[in-house]
């Protein structure tokens, strides 16, 4: 009798632990879905960071470039500076 015991439990163990890889946490299909919810993050992340990387490069030209700032101000709000008389010449 003991002899059959120790074979019908490892058995039982292989069981527990085939069924654990077919259906459990970890499991094969688990890690397929995993994957692909993992490779749509990652085409989620590039996209953001085109996006932050295009506000981040007009950002800098904003900082660093006062002449673009300027020429909207002066052609979009008609703004001058104080030492300067704003013409504005109309043609028909």
């Amino acid at each position: 009798m003991a002899s059959r015991v120790v074979p019908v439990i490892l058995l039982a163990l292989l069981g527990i632990l085939h069924a654990q890889l077919w259906f459990g946490r970890g499991s094969i299909s688990e890690v397929s879905r995993l994957q692909q919810k993992l490779e749509a993050q990652k085409i989620h992340n590039d996209e953001a960071q085109q996006v932050n990387d295009q506000l981040s490069a007009e950002v800098r030209d904003l900082q660093e470039g006062l002449e673009m700032v300027e020429e909207r101000a002066r052609f979009e709000l008609g703004m001058v500076k104080s030492n300067e008389i704003f013409v504005h010449i109309t043609t028909k």
